[in-house]
């Protein structure tokens, strides 16, 4: 059994208890974070809880992330493993009544627990996994920047492709433009340019898209425009992405049963995914 953080004490998860009037159980009202390690080394551990922080101001909780830092090395030195997912939860913590008013004077609480991923990517056509997805109507609330803890928009969203065999859907606004995907943000190449649609209430600000396009501009000539993305240039794309923590720079091959480009793994997505292996450790601002 693994060994979980909550609330200052680390625990065997069997015994972590949490009251059913936390806030975080009754409206989903708290922030979370996924931080991949490989060898006890966080990926973007600074950016993840720099958002985690901001992701708690904005819904007016004051929460100091720093001391997480030590909480996730200790977690991954007690549980065995060289390649481990981080899970932190902060929720604004239990009152005595539901109400959906803040109410004053509660403590956060805040769990923190570790799940065995694979290795990190390599930047290897024929390793890669690649992804088939489908397109949909975003109909998910307008505070997508927010990584909530209330997640059933996306969990309805990821459901629709999964439940059909697919790896992830891809959203799409009312102005007929890619927003992200349930759990990834996303990304178009055409002619040798990346275009990825520009940070909005429409969209989670990821970190793993920081880190790639810092990545992009410090060590590459690739051409990186941020702007709206119609779906008729998503279906004529040489080459779609997504990113997220556990896909690092994801191939699609297929959107709605077509092809995308050749049908194969674009070269610029192994320059891209080059690049992300060797500088990924190095982005931490």
């Amino acid at each position: 059994m693994s060994i979980v953080y909550l609330n200052g004490a680390y625990m065997e998860a069997s015994e972590a208890k949490i009251s059913p009037m936390d806030r975080g159980f009754l409206f989903g009202d708290g922030i979370y974070e996924v931080i991949p390690t490989h060898q006890g080394k966080g990926v973007g551990l600074g950016l993840h809880l720099k958002r985690m922080e901001n992701g708690l101001r904005s819904i007016g909780v004051e929460f100091d992330a720093e001391p997480l830092k030590q909480v996730i090395a200790e977690l991954l030195e007690k549980n065995d493993g060289d390649d481990l997912n981080v899970y932190i939860q902060v929720s604004r913590g239990t009152y005595e009544k539901r109400f959906h008013g803040f109410p004053d004077k509660v403590e956060p609480t805040v769990f923190a627990y570790t799940w065995q991923i694979g290795p990190a990517h390599v930047a290897d056509k024929a390793q890669a996994h690649t992804l088939k997805v489908v397109t949909a109507d975003d109909l998910r609330w307008q505070r997508c920047h927010i990584k909530s803890t209330s997640l059933l928009g996306n969990v309805l969203h990821f459901q629709q492709s999964y439940g059909e065999g697919y790896d992830e859907t891809l959203l799409f606004n009312g102005d007929g433009n890619l927003t992200e995907g349930s759990s990834s943000n996303a990304y178009i190449v055409k002619d040798g340019v990346v275009y990825t649609p520009p940070l909005s209430d429409e969209l989670l600000p990821g970190i793993t898209r920081k880190i790639l396009l810092t990545i992009l501009a410090e060590h590459s000539d690739i051409k990186v425009v941020e702007r709206a993305v119609s779906k008729q240039e998503v279906l004529d794309a040489d080459e779609i992405w997504m990113t997220s923590a556990s896909k690092e720079v994801g191939p699609v091959i297929q959107v709605d049963g077509q092809k995308v480009g050749s049908g194969e793994i674009g070269d610029v997505w192994l320059k891209a995914q080059t690049l992300y292996s060797k500088h990924c450790y190095d982005i931490d601002c």
